[in-house]
């Protein structure tokens, strides 16, 4: 029964906003298991910086440790580990040298330290995972002067294994088989068992701990390393503030060591940027205003147009169109170099006012993608020559957002169709998790292009070669503690996709994107859609310009490809689509719902939640389940998976579109897959929009 109030009651602080002025005890030291604390083994209450990114990779007693930790708000903390074990005994039904196992965990300080009260944490380790490393803890860590901490705590599963005081009812003790079902049946339950650390901060890169562990490491102790002793001893040294290395005597009997990278993706590493500064708003002589004699003269708009074409060119910016009237001037632009659309905004009307006649009293600037017309600004020219020295916020006061546009509003800017965009390069494609062998790669030469016909007709193309790698090597089918799938093989063959050099054909496609309302956009993809499947995609999505809600519907018929990846078919064709829900929750986080039909033909749900920054960083989790049961799927249970995008422009301090998506999931299975289809409108609308452009409004004088 004690399970079934601390479910909701875990769920609910989880979900509880930060209270306003509350200061979370932090600390940026990662312990053994990639988490946040300054402890060796133990977890204390302690929580890193908001938003920081960790990799930590720890070693002691035959066990690796690889975690990916994300302090996903203030108090909330989320860890990804992939743990490899050599020697451990996993039972018959694994023979490998090495075992590997996956695990997630969960921290939340329940309450941050006061002059009298310690911080006080709960947390939940391996509650997805096969149990492996399942444990329970409550926490408190208490600071004595600015140095020394002080934590103590009780412990269940693992964390209740050494020296138990109490049991809390019946545990099961066995391994979850393929891992992925959350293990609840399981929390706060069986023997507890206290724990205790003190921490010493030397200075501001030197740091001491030394611990008392209530972990027995039962299933490792004599086959892996010995365990002769609770106590451990431990040192961490910060390189600097990305780089740490840490170092332990554990268990009496072997060493420890770890390094951890910490990311921040709120602060880049360039300070200040590495772009040329934008040109000055050009200041109007009052006399000026009024003069129309420029629109008298027959070659003037044609001057103008091609003056602002070559000064917004050298921005990185490509004029598509141009509406332009005595008292005001409406421009649709195609972006090629700012992933932060204010920041392209806030360069294209410099240009403008540098350019056009002084009688233009309002600028409207259009953004296009792939020649279709989405969100539009408006800005009195007074305004933007009185406030280009004020804050950002004070501009955004002054702007109107719209999204009534159309493509045949606009004079075509001449030269701008039919154009060709390529690029040439080398690309590797991973795979993580196989048993045998934990990452799998091919590097590939990659080709790919856009030949934009006209407004909204875009044709696109992608080719690889194999050079190298031992992605053909995957393992056929399903692994781990299930037979084969017996649903169709959708995406489990995928080493049959990935042999051979090629040349290949990872898609080729003609795409039509249009405006059907001003809410209402559409997109129709036909050709060989990616790597696997060739067919038809339809697209319709609702998005009205302010709103944080949005609506839409994909439908989709294709054909399995051959695996050679030309021009061939196999015979297993299916009609799969889903109805999306995306919402803006507000403070950074964004989540989207999707329901429908996949490529095995089951039905199911995918819901995904990610943190999003106004600089271009992503951080989030998605889950699918389907009516495909955990017995069929395999090994994970269900689909699941990490996704982190990276823009470059922050690593490199310059802008560009570029970015660097890196997704972490199980093996690839046949449930819950969807088809990958390039070009899908939200994220191509959404950027756009005044909804999230004012939360990126702080580059628009960049």
């Amino acid at each position: 029964m004690r399970k079934r109030t601390l479910q909701p009651a875990i769920l609910a602080l989880a979900l509880t906003p930060t209270m306003i002025g509350a200061d979370p005890q932090t600390t940026p030291w990662i312990n053994m298991y990639g988490n946040p604390g300054g402890l060796i083994d133990m977890p204390t209450a302690e929580v890193a910086q908001d938003a920081r990114l960790v990799t930590g990779l720890s070693y002691f007693g035959g066990t690796t440790k690889t975690a990916l930790t994300f302090q996903v708000t203030p108090k909330l903390s989320g860890s990804f580990r992939y743990s490899a074990l050599n020697g451990f005994d996993a039972g018959p039904r694994y023979t490998l040298p090495s075992y590997y196992d996956r695990s997630f965990d969960l921290h939340y300080q329940l309450f941050e330290e006061t002059r009298y009260r310690p911080a006080i944490a709960l947390g939940l380790r391996d509650l997805l995972g096969t149990g492996l490393y399942e444990g329970e803890y409550i926490v408190a860590t208490k600071s004595i002067g600015k140095k020394l901490r002080l934590t103590g705590g009780l412990g269940w599963g693992r964390l209740g294994s050494h020296n138990t005081a109490t049991t809390f009812g019946t545990r099961p003790s066995e391994l979850l088989g393929g891992g992925g079902i959350p293990n609840y049946d399981r929390w706060f339950r069986g023997p507890m068992a206290p724990f205790a650390g003190i921490s010493y901060q030397h200075n501001a890169r030197l740091s001491f701990a030394a611990e008392y562990s209530s972990d027995a490491y039962l299933r490792e102790n004599g086959d892996m390393f010995a365990v002769k002793s609770p106590v451990n001893l431990g040192i961490n040294y910060k390189l600097n503030n990305t780089v740490q290395f840490g170092a332990a005597y554990m268990y009496g009997s072997t060493f420890g060591l770890n390094v951890a990278i910490t990311l921040d993706p709120k602060s880049a590493p360039v300070i200040g940027g590495n772009d040329p500064a934008p040109q000055p708003v050009a200041l109007r002589k009052k006399t000026a205003i009024a003069d129309l004699g420029w629109t008298f003269e027959a070659d003037q708009k044609a001057q103008i147009t091609k003056a602002l074409a070559n000064a917004l060119a050298r921005e990185g910016i490509k004029l598509e169109g141009l509406k332009l009237a005595a008292t005001k001037a409406e421009i649709m632009i195609h972006n090629e170099r700012y992933d932060i659309d204010s920041q392209a905004i806030g360069r294209t009307m410099r240009v403008m006012s540098r350019v056009l006649p002084a009688s233009v009293a309002t600028f409207t600037v259009t953004q296009s993608s792939r020649g279709m017309p989405t969100g539009s600004v408006a800005l009195a020219r007074a305004d933007l020559e009185a406030l280009e020295n004020a804050p950002a916020s004070a501009i955004l006061q002054r702007a109107s957002f719209s999204a009534q546009s159309r493509a045949r509003d606009f004079e075509i800017a001449q030269g701008r169709f039919p154009r060709l965009a390529w690029s040439f390069g080398p690309l590797v494609k991973l795979s993580a998790f196989d048993p045998d062998s934990p990452v799998r790669a091919d590097l590939v030469a990659h080709l790919e292009g856009q030949y934009h016909i006209s407004p909204g007709w875009v044709a696109s193309g992608a080719f690889t070669y194999k050079l190298g790698g031992n992605l053909d090597g995957l393992p056929e089918g399903r692994t781990g503690f299930v037979a084969v799938d017996p649903a169709y093989p959708v995406r489990s063959d995928a080493r049959l996709y990935a042999s051979g050099s090629g040349p290949k054909i990872d898609h080729l496609t003609l795409a039509r994107y249009g405006r059907l309302s001003d809410n209402l956009y559409s997109r129709v993809t036909v050709g060989y859609l990616e790597q696997m499947y060739a067919g038809a995609s339809g697209e319709l999505l609702w998005k009205p310009v302010n709103s944080r809600l949005a609506i839409g519907a994909e439908l989709n018929y294709v054909a399995q490809r051959d695996y050679d990846q030309q021009f061939g078919t196999r015979g297993y064709k299916i009609a799969t689509g889903h109805i999306s829900a995306y919402y803006d929750l507000g403070n950074g986080f964004h989540t989207q719902l999707d329901a429908g039909r996949y490529l095995a033909g089951d039905w199911g749900v995918t819901t995904s939640l990610d943190r999003e920054f106004g600089n271009g960083w992503r951080i989030g989790a998605y889950v699918t389940k389907t009516n495909l049961s955990s017995e069929s799927f395999g090994e994970g249970s269900f689909d699941k998976g990490i996704r982190i995008t990276v823009p470059m422009s922050w690593a490199i301090g310059s802008a560009t579109k570029r970015s660097a998506p890196l997704t972490i999931q199980s093996l690839t299975r046949d449930g819950g897959a969807r088809l990958n289809v390039n070009g899908r409108l939200y994220q191509s609308i959404r950027s756009s929009h005044g909804a999230d452009m004012a939360k990126t409004w702080g580059r628009f004088w960049r």
